[in-house]
């Protein structure tokens, strides 16, 4: 069973990812409609500390959502046998493995 502090954080990141993904998504089809290609694009992010707060700030929102979530559909799907532990070992491997691999991206694209 998701704990009330899961179910709340959740809601959360939710809440707070929404700006996030909007402005990702205004991001992409800005410089899409502008013509630009990836080469363009990566030379324009390169060095930006705004951006690259941005996308980092966006990369952790993601990642602790996303470990809340993988958490209850593992919870759903074991019907119970999987025990408090476990589920919090998968959800933390998932978030960390998230983070980890958002943290590389941001650094890839930006810094």
């Amino acid at each position: 069973m998701l704990s009330p502090r899961l179910f709340i954080a959740q809601r959360v990141t939710a809440l707070l990812l929404a700006p996030f993904v909007l402005g990702h998504l205004a991001g992409i089809i800005c410089a899409v409609h502008g013509g630009l290609d990836a080469a363009e694009i990566l030379a324009r992010t390169r060095g930006n500390p705004w951006l690259a707060a941005f996308y980092q700030l966006f990369v952790v929102l993601a990642a602790f959502h996303a470990a809340i979530g993988v958490r209850v559909i593992c919870a759903e799907f074991s019907r119970g046998r999987l025990r408090e532990i476990h589920l919090d070992i998968i959800a933390t491997g998932v978030g960390l493995t998230l983070l980890c691999m958002g943290g590389f991206a941001v650094v890839a694209v930006v810094v």
